[in-house]
């Protein structure tokens, strides 16, 4: 079984990315072969297509709602259910994976079309391309086009598998708007050595970029009717922040997982900035409260705490609800703290509440009347013995996120990679105001929180025939109440993407389908059973019409006869 062509096809117009993976296979024996055609691909990405043409006969995957694939799958597969088609493979990837059997010197072409929406971490937009063909490539190719009106600050590629001669077959094209990146190494420049057919291509090939930004109200963009507003301000002054670590320290924890948090938490300790109020509790079937109230980060505190993290041990039960009480009365009580500063809650645990109130809904319902909208509750999930569902509830009716941890020898970086990205609160209350009566399907417009290094994100639909398009932002910082007002003059923006010949039209459109849905079905994690019905009919509605493969819908793949017809290919979510 040869791949003769693997081609990698991306084009990322201001932050959304549209990639096309296509392999070209032929069966070189003379009996038929299985050949399998594999993708990792980032979970944040949507599927929007999928098919494979044998020897010129197409067969494309189509895009359903999930209960009724699944009714009419296991109807036709009534001798039990193969597994499906996507999995996750690991923190940032799922893989896509389908087979099929090709006739003696037959040939398959399989394409596989995603989209995502680039988020800012960290001050960099990334690009995640997995590459590991399994074997050398005749013509093996990727194509990386990026076009972002704002400008390109600095752009870089990053791969986990260079060497000297593979970094031959790179080339990258810049311009102030445009950057073009080819990967084109030849069969020789795939090679480990000379003598063996084996390839170097294994690994991740990481395209990290971002854009210019002025000092206004952020940058709008149009296109036919459908507008998307990126807001990100710079060198604002961080609000000081007042955090509470509650850290798991229960029998499960003991081992790697416990060395691996003392590690993150000695770097984080160092990170907390001196006008920070900072404080531990730990917890197994017991809460341990570090000291009786918030201590500020000065030297001798942050010493004095890092002497405490590299005590901790594990032993005992997991008492969730009384340790988060715990930390939620600590910040009640405290005294003294800075007049303008954000209180922040992150837990850490690796399993499920065993001591104390076990029952998740009734934890769910005592955090939430406890914190009262008052305090930002991040979960962290260690491992996959977690309810990761509750945490993610919790923390999305707190004004967190939810993440999980992955139980790899990177343990510790994911930690301090997490708290870097909350570490440097500089809005709060953040308000995106539109003209009510000129806009439809707003997305999410008021943020509680916004961090350095990420971006705000707002789409929707111009509905009548405006010339401008004013924004209003109103947001509190750390120095004052602020108020950013800007108009966008519509004709105007949407000349921009006219003349642009690789973009393909409707791409604002998708953007804000592609957000809308993740939000409705963020939403519907803590909503009420019958608002979470709404909201899903809602996201399964926009799936099917924008053809996104979510977890709301499924990719119906039919083969050629004579071989198990169907297979489903539903999206996995990290909850499971």
């Amino acid at each position: 079984i040869e791949i003769y062509s693997l081609h990698v096809d991306c084009k990322v117009t201001s932050r959304f990315a549209h990639t096309v993976i296509t392999s070209k296979i032929v069966n070189r024996a003379n009996e038929s072969r299985e050949v399998t055609f594999e993708v990792e691909l980032p979970k944040t990405a949507f599927i929007t297509s999928f098919s494979m043409s044998i020897d010129g006969k197409v067969y494309p995957g189509i895009i359903k709602e999930k209960a009724s694939a699944q009714k009419e799958y296991d109807t036709a597969v009534s001798h039990g259910q193969s597994a499906g088609l996507i999995k996750i493979t690991d923190r940032k990837l799922e893989q896509f994976h389908v087979s099929v059997s090709i006739a003696a010197t037959s040939k398959v072409t399989f394409e596989l079309t995603y989209e995502e929406l680039l988020r800012r971490q960290l001050g960099k937009f990334e690009l995640l391309i997995k590459v590991r063909p399994k074997q050398l490539v005749k013509h093996f190719q990727i194509d990386v086009h990026i076009f972002e009106p704002q400008g390109i600050c600095f752009l870089e590629t990053d791969s986990t598998f260079m060497t000297n001669e593979l970094t031959e077959a790179l080339t990258k094209v810049q311009n102030e708007t445009k950057a073009h990146i080819l990967f084109k190494p030849t069969i020789d420049q795939q090679k480990i050595n000379p003598e063996l057919d084996e390839t170097l291509l294994n690994g991740d090939f990481v395209v990290h970029y971002d854009v210019k930004r002025g000092a206004t109200a952020g940058d709008i963009q149009i296109v036919n009717g459908y507008f998307v507003h990126y807001f990100a301000p710079r060198e604002m002054p961080v609000f000081p922040k007042n955090v509470i670590f509650v850290i798991d320290r229960s029998g499960s924890m003991a081992g790697r997982k416990i060395e691996q948090t003392r590690d993150a938490l000695l770097k984080i300790l160092q990170d907390l900035r001196p006008e920070d109020h900072f404080s531990f509790i730990t917890f197994n079937s017991k809460v341990a409260e570090w000291k009786s109230s918030l201590l500020q980060a000065t030297a001798e505190n942050v010493a004095s705490a890092a002497g405490f993290v590299r005590t901790f041990s594990a032993s005992g039960g997991t008492d969730i609800n009384r340790a988060l009480l715990a930390a939620v009365s600590v910040l009640d009580k405290a005294e003294r703290l800075p007049e303008r500063s954000v209180s922040m809650i992150i837990l850490l645990t690796d399993g499920q509440p065993t001591s104390g109130e076990s029952n998740v809904e009734a934890i769910q319902e005592n955090i939430q009347k406890a914190v009262n909208g008052k305090y930002a509750l991040f979960c962290l999930g260690f491992g996959f013995d977690v309810s990761y569902k509750f945490l993610e509830k919790m923390a999305l009716s707190n004004g967190g996120i939810a993440r999980r941890i992955y139980e790899n020898a990177d343990a510790a970086l994911q930690l301090q990679g997490f708290y870097q990205e909350v570490a440097t609160p500089v809005l709060m209350k953040i308000e995106m105001q539109y003209p009510e009566n000129a806009i439809e399907g707003l997305t999410k417009n008021n943020f509680k929180l916004f961090f350095e290094g990420s971006e705000i994100i707002v789409s929707g639909k111009i509905s009548n025939e405006l010339d401008l398009l004013p924004v209003e932002i109103k947001a509190q910082s750390h120095a004052s109440d602020l108020t950013l007002k800007e108009a966008a003059n519509v004709k105007e923006k949407e000349q921009v993407f006219q003349n642009q010949s690789y973009i393909f039209g409707n791409f604002i459109e998708r953007l804000w389908a592609y957000l809308t849905i993740q939000q409705l079905l963020e939403k519907s994690i803590s909503a009420q059973e019958e608002d979470k019905k709404t909201l899903e009919a809602q996201a399964l509605e926009l799936s099917l019409r924008y053809s996104f493969v979510t977890p709301l819908t499924s990719m119906v793949v039919t083969k050629p006869a004579g071989q198990q017809q169907t297979e489903l290919a539903n999206k996995p979510t990290e909850a499971g």
